[in-house]
């Protein structure tokens, strides 16, 4: 609903889609009497968009790793959902002020990128640097899991642009 509802200002409304309202699994999601995606059932778009929301932090938090405890990080991803990525999505994708000035965002170039990106920046403004440690400064981290980490990007992505 924060992303592809109705426009009230520059966000979108909450109610539109309020506990999955009219999104069914066998019709396109509707929204003013209009198809938002044609073609496509409103069930497998809002779990398409989830894994764009799912994935979009996970793109900022290599920058401030180490620094944040598990439970102030889930609520700044949490709060950075709801203040900076539904906000954009809506304005892009879900027919806000910018979808209506004729911005394309192909791929999540603004709404995935360029939010991650510069909201990594602003949180590194905010907790600093990283504290250094004299002894193991340049020891590596978990290689394995790096690698890992960048197969799974990969197959994401993969499965977001292949289809």
């Amino acid at each position: 609903s924060l992303c592809f509802g109705e426009s009230v200002g520059f966000f979108g409304n909450p109610g539109t889609f309020a506990a999955m309202s009219g999104v069914n699994a066998n019709e396109p999601l509707m929204r003013g009497g209009e198809e938002v995606v044609a073609g496509i059932p409103g069930l497998l778009f809002a779990a398409y968009q989830g894994m764009f929301a799912v994935i979009t932090p996970a793109l900022m938090t290599g920058c401030f790793a180490d620094r944040f405890r598990f439970k102030p990080y889930l609520i700044f991803i949490v709060c950075w959902l709801i203040v900076v990525y539904a906000p954009w999505c809506h304005w892009v994708w879900g027919g806000g002020w910018l979808a209506k000035w004729g911005v394309y965002d192909f791929a999540g170039g603004i709404v995935v990128h360029i939010t991650a990106g510069f909201s990594a920046l602003a949180s590194l403004v905010v907790v600093g640097k990283r504290p250094q440690d004299e002894e193991n400064k340049d020891v590596p981290h978990n290689v394995p899991f790096v690698a890992l980490g960048t197969a799974l990007l990969w197959f994401g992505w993969f499965g977001f642009n292949g289809g």
